[in-house]
């Protein structure tokens, strides 16, 4: 159900709000049991050695049998595991589960462009400081991101993996052909990733460019560490460096040819400060990509299912995460275009461009001196 028909009854209007909420629960229950099954390496072993009967399954994963039973009973039931077709019918310790295909690049397939599983780690995360959420709304104070843990962080990058591993360096960069052009002429260009994350785009953006130094940026310890480690045994020849650091420190660092803010900046509590320091440390006629949500131009109500999203997001992990830091924008997950534009405007860049690039979830800016 996409949206609430408020032309109905009230008694109508009562029934499929209901139904909206069981759905909703029923979806966030089987959110949960991805994430234990990808965090306990469940479907990488139905997908490498299956199809697998429960005592199969508890013995090569490390996990008690009646656990893996009902686990897998329960995956079934959801549609995400078959049965083996010879055995519909079978005893519980008969019964042989299989993972299709298809839906291995969606559970397994850590660079997929159809892995969505990591979207149940990113929900475990925020349901493990729920209450915090609430004592946060309670006292207008926020929820540290580290709070959200390692399930979070984990969810949050790689989500962004197959993206930015994949378009960042063809599809999106291929939108600014004069940039990919300067980057290959320059005999060693210098590239900042501002929020890098667990340093995927970094790590793309080094390979693509084999001449480039690169530098990933982040102010979340654990998140540097898990990019450092990322990048451990991954011949770049020296060129990658991951910094714990502020983003407001970026002419310290620079100068810059490149500068990507990738699902960042609406995150950041000064994002204006942000950019001006970026306008800072660019070369002359250095550029900035910016890639955040896709949201609408426009409020409205009821939204779409990507506002929907995004709204889900702000109100239990990005408002709060901002809301720790002070002085803060509190700009929460939508950050629309126009805002955009009025803080690029008073960093002191001259352009502000909307790319041309066709994707569900990102908008794509263009920033120049």
């Amino acid at each position: 159900m996409d949206a609430l028909n408020i032309d109905t009854s009230p008694e109508a209007r009562t029934d499929q709000l209901v139904e909206r909420l069981l759905d909703s629960t029923i979806g966030a229950l089987e959110l949960f049991s991805v994430y234990l099954g990808a965090e306990l390496g469940l479907y990488r072993v139905l997908e490498q050695r299956g199809p697998l009967t429960a005592e199969q399954l508890g013995e090569q994963a490390g996990i008690a049998a009646r656990y893996a039973r009902e686990w897998l009973d329960q995956q079934a039931v959801a549609g995400f595991l078959q049965i083996e077709p010879d055995l519909p019918k079978a005893a519980d310790r008969e019964r042989r589960y299989r993972l299709d295909p298809a839906y291995a690049r969606v559970l397994t397939h850590v660079d997929d462009p159809a892995h969505v599983a990591p979207l149940a780690h990113m929900l475990a995360g925020i349901g493990g400081v729920l209450t915090e959420v609430a004592h946060a709304y309670r006292t207008g104070d926020g929820v540290p991101y580290q709070d959200y843990g390692h399930a979070f962080r984990h969810g949050q990058g790689h989500i962004n993996r197959p993206a930015f591993t994949h378009e960042l360096p063809t599809g999106w960069l291929a939108a600014m052909p004069d940039v990919v052009a300067r980057l290959e002429a320059a005999p060693h260009p210098h590239i900042a990733d501002v929020g890098c994350g667990q340093g995927w785009s970094t790590l793309a953006m080094a390979r693509a460019f084999p001449s480039a130094r690169v530098d990933g940026l982040d102010l979340d310890a654990a998140s540097i560490a898990d990019a450092r480690h990322q990048a451990t045994g991954v011949d770049l020849e020296g060129r990658v460096r991951f910094v714990h650091a502020d983003a407001q420190r970026l002419p310290d660092t620079g100068p810059y040819d490149l500068v990507l803010i990738l699902e960042a900046l609406h995150d950041l509590p000064q994002p204006v400060q942000v950019l001006r320091a970026v306008h800072l440390a660019l070369t002359p006629g250095g550029t900035v990509l910016i890639v955040d949500e896709r949201v609408a131009d426009r409020f409205s109500a009821p939204g779409d299912k990507i506002e929907r999203m995004m709204y889900g997001w702000s109100v239990t992990h990005c408002l709060p995460a901002q809301l720790a830091e002070k002085p803060s924008a509190a700009t929460g997950t939508v950050l629309r275009a126009e805002t955009v534009g009025e803080w690029a405007r008073e960093a002191g860049f001259a352009r502000c461009t909307v790319l041309p690039v066709d994707n569900d979830f990102f908008r794509l800016y263009r920033l120049d001196t």
